[in-house]
Parts: C-alpha cells; sequence; structure tokens
C-alpha cells in the first residue's frame, strides 16, 4: 500500500499547519504554565477548531461530524503535536467521544455527539486506576441500586477530568479485579453529586484529575453499551486512541528534530558550524531513521483503523512502541545537542523533552505495547 498522501490530505496538513503556528504556537503552552491557567487549554481555540471541522473529523455526518477518517485526523494531531498544542482532542475526541459512538445508544450518541462536534462538551474517559497503563485492573465498582447503579470508588490520571462536562467511566459489574470480563461503561455528568475531582498538573504542563466517586447514584440510561462486555468496546476506543496519540507525538518528534537541526548548523564551534562534526552526523542520521520508521508505522495504523483490518490492534501497539521509543531518544539528543542551553527554561526544546516522558506513559509505555503486540501475534 501507499504511504503518499491524497492532494486532499496534503492541503488539509497544510492548512492545519498554518493555523497551528498562527492560532496556538510553542509560546501559548508556556503561558499556559506560567499562569497556571485552571483549564490548561484554549476554550476560544477549541471551538475554533470545532468550527474548522478538526473536531467532528472521524464522526458521522448524521452527529454532526465530517465523516472523514483516521488518515485525516491524524494530519491535524499531527500539526498541533509539533507545538505541542494543548486542545483535547485525546480525551473528548478519541478516549471519550469514542466510547459514547461505539457503545451508545442512538439516543445518548445524538445528545453528545453534536455537542462534542460543536466543541460545546468537553468529555474524559475515566479507566486508569494505577501509576502504568492496565486497562481491564479495575477496582471501581457500579453495583445495582434500585432501578439504575451506584458507583464507588477511586480513577487516577483522568486526562482533562478536571475540566470535563461528562465521564465516560469504566466501572466493574461483576467478576474479579483483573478479568476482562464483567467491566461497564457509564456516562456521567462530572458535576453530578458525589464526584470528586482533584486536579493534578503534569510535568509537561498539561493538566489530569484524580477523581473520586462517592456512592454516585445513577439511573440506568447512563449506562453505555451492555452490562459486563464493555472489554471488547474499550479495546477498540484504546487502539484508535493510541494511534491518534501517536500521530501527536509523530509531530513533536518532527519539530524536536527540526529544530535541533538548526541549531547544529547555526551553533559553532572551532569557527564551524558543529554540525559538521561528523559524530553529530551520525547521531543526527541514527535520528532521521528511526523517524521515518516511526512515520510509516504511525500512517500505517490510521489506515488501518479506516479499513477496520484485523491488524489493526497490532498496528496499534507497533506504533506506540515505535513512537515511545523515537521521542525518547529525540528528546534526549535534542538536549545534549543544544548543549548548556537546552536545559534552561528559556529554551523551547525542553519542552518536547517533557513530552516525550508524559506521552510515553500515556495509553501504555513501549514495553507495555511490546508485550501485547507479542501477544496479539499469539506467543
Amino acid at each position: 500500500m501507499s504511504l503518499v498522501l491524497t492532494e486532499e490530505q496534503e492541503l488539509l496538513q497544510e492548512t492545519a499547519r498554518e493555523f497551528v503556528k498562527q492560532r496556538s504556537p510553542l509560546a501559548k503552552l508556556r503561558e499556559l504554565r506560567d499562569t497556571q491557567d485552571p483549564v490548561g487549554f484554549s476554550r476560544e481555540l477549541w471551538k475554533e477548531m470545532a468550527e474548522l471541522g478538526w473536531v467532528g473529523i472521524v464522526f458521522p455526518e448524521e452527529y454532526g461530524g465530517a465523516g472523514l477518517g483516521y488518515a485525516e485526523l491524524g494530519l491535524v494531531l499531527e500539526e498541533c503535536g509539533g507545538q505541542l498544542v494543548a486542545e483535547p482532542f485525546l480525551s473528548t475526541v478519541l478516549l471519550g467521544g469514542n466510547a459514547v459512538l461505539l457503545a451508545g445508544n442512538e439516543t445518548q450518541r445524538k445528545d453528545v455527539l453534536p455537542a462534542v462536534c460543536g466543541g460545546e462538551r468537553i468529555l474524559a474517559l475515566a479507566h486508569q486506576e494505577t501509576h502504568r497503563h492496565d486497562p481491564y485492573r479495575v477496582t471501581l465498582r457500579a453495583e445495582a441500586s434500585g432501578g439504575g447503579y451506584r458507583l464507588s470508588g477511586e480513577k487516577a490520571f483522568v486526562l482533562d477530568g478536571h475540566v470535563a462536562d461528562q465521564l465516560v467511566v469504566v466501572a466493574r459489574t461483576s467478576e474479579q479485579v483483573q478479568s476482562r470480563e464483567g467491566l461497564s461503561l457509564f456516562l456521567v455528568d462530572a458535576d453530578a453529586k458525589g464526584v470528586i475531582r482533584t486536579p493534578m498538573h503534569m510535568v509537561d504542563s498539561r493538566n489530569a484529575a484524580r477523581i473520586r466517586f462517592e456512592g454516585l447514584e445513577l439511573d440506568r440510561s447512563a449506562l453505555l453499551g451492555e452490562v459486563g462486555r464493555a472489554a471488547a468496546v474499550l479495546d477498540r476506543v484504546l487502539d484508535r486512541a493510541t494511534v491518534g496519540l501517536c500521530a501527536e507525538m509523530l509531530g513533536g518528534i518532527q519539530e524536536a528534530f527540526k529544530r535541533t537541526l538548526a541549531f547544529l548548523k547555526e551553533r559553532e564551534q572551532f569557527g564551524v558550524p558543529i554540525g559538521s562534526f561528523q559524530a553529530l552526523k551520525h547521531r543526527a542520521a541514527e535520528m532521521f531513521c528511526q523517524i521515518e520508521l516511526a512515520r510509516s508505522v504511525v500512517l500505517e495504523a490510521l489506515r488501518a483503523l479506516d479499513e477496520e483490518r484485523a491488524d489493526a490492534p497490532e498496528l496499534a501497539s507497533l506504533a506506540k512502541a515505535r513512537c515511545a521509543d523515537t521521542y525518547f531518544l529525540v528528546g534526549n539528543e535534542a538536549i545534549q545537542m543544544h548543549g548548556g542551553i537546552g536545559v534552561t527554561d528559556e529554551s523551547e526544546i525542553g519542552f518536547f523533552l517533557k513530552r516525550a516522558r508524559v506521552a510515553q506513559m500515556t495509553l501504555g509505555d513501549a514495553a507495555y505495547h511490546r508485550d501485547r503486540f507479542a501477544r496479539l501475534r499469539g506467543f
């Protein structure tokens, strides 16, 4: 299969690139950090992105979306990653939005998705309970209560959970803690009584939340999909989100490499640019090769999602392992090649290293996905 973009995709990418550079350069993230912005992103900018159709790219037209694919969304995410844009694509579109799309009934979809596509509603998926990605380790319980359910437990690292309007909560309705079976999804109003949200400020200047559910009473209509059978839906949601995150990571990787090459050409030592030193040439060449490998697997994973191929889960894990390793490499090398200035806050290159560290761990690190890839291949 050709990995070349179509003319329409190239136009979308160029439009996204220019918009992001003008409206949300990396300096915007620094401003959000320095002012300790309680939201962590610009609601105004998110609304503009929705008006451009980016928020609804992968959602069907009947729900206010564009009816396009992940190949197109990936291009937007890649450009956002290049400037470390903090808007909630991962939490609202790829995680929460996909959970509603894949598990929700028609009433739930019509209520939630048009508001998401219009940039009017922020979603978050509350699924992780430990410091490492372990999607089936769920202790939060949903117990039958009257005609509905009572939720009790805690979730950690809920991306944009502090400002979300609604939460998609993964809860256990039966079976043991580590079992794939017995998981259910619930759509919860974030300001409901019994929901306690504690903001968390991460090293990459983005926000997440720890959320506790203290006897939260829910009507049966809050259930998304079938009781106890959410694992299959959760798998698809996490695969889509993982590939989308990889596209964003690819953008950050490429931008960090681009800035490093520019520095190698500008910085002089002994009267010549340091980029002329053979040792640095070799290290730059290694980064280039790893980036090209990452680019190829991300593009293939995006297309596998659009084509609903059986190997999409394998490619999702392959892409995350590859991008996690590559972002780690490029982030470290970028700092080292910038020398002393690279570790100062004055330089923007350090923001990429910090984003690399958080993105590596989000939705599973390289070790987790290598193990998952092997299991999917029957090893």
